[in-house]
């Protein structure tokens, strides 16, 4: 199976071959809950997201991804922040490409469905704030949920 790796700071990491925009999405429910996905190729919690396809806006690709990962249909909400730490790389071994981080974190609201995992997510599952600390989450990741729930009014830009 194709697995994702990601390094973080580490002197050791592979060295970037690419960078790809991407999206993540930051859906909460009517309660506050978070919506989070347990990745298929490395295990980490993670909101759900991905790549934005030509021809494809931003907002479209966050909508597409979610529900295809989750089963939940959102509505963009807002701006959490972008992500572009060259310290980030992450290695996908199944073309031995290794990306730069460059990712745009949408706030979303749910609108419609039932989570649902997809052949990129084992589990789906809506978590309240006060029990993020209790998932694996990548620190990479892990920055990006806390900006979300500190429902900043200004977006992270690093």
């Amino acid at each position: 199976m194709a697995r994702r790796i990601d390094y973080l700071n580490d002197p050791n990491a592979p060295k970037a071959n690419s960078i790809v925009p991407s999206v993540n999405i930051a859906v909460r429910d009517d309660t506050g809950r978070l919506l989070l996905i347990c990745r298929s190729d490395n295990g980490n919690w993670a909101l759900p997201g991905g790549a934005v396809d030509v021809g494809e806006r931003l907002t479209e690709a966050g909508v597409r991804e979610t529900l295809e990962e989750t089963g939940i249909r959102c509505a963009i909400t807002g701006l959490v922040g972008i992500y572009t730490d060259p310290g980030h790389v992450i290695h996908y071994t199944s073309n031995n490409e290794v990306r730069q981080e460059f990712s745009i974190v949408l706030a979303a609201r749910a609108v419609a469905g039932a989570p649902t995992p997809s052949s990129e997510s084992t589990h789906v599952r809506w978590v309240a704030p006060d029990q993020i600390d209790h998932y694996r989450i990548h620190p990479s990741m892990r920055l990006r949920i806390t900006h979300a729930l500190e429902d900043r009014t200004t977006p992270y830009l690093g």
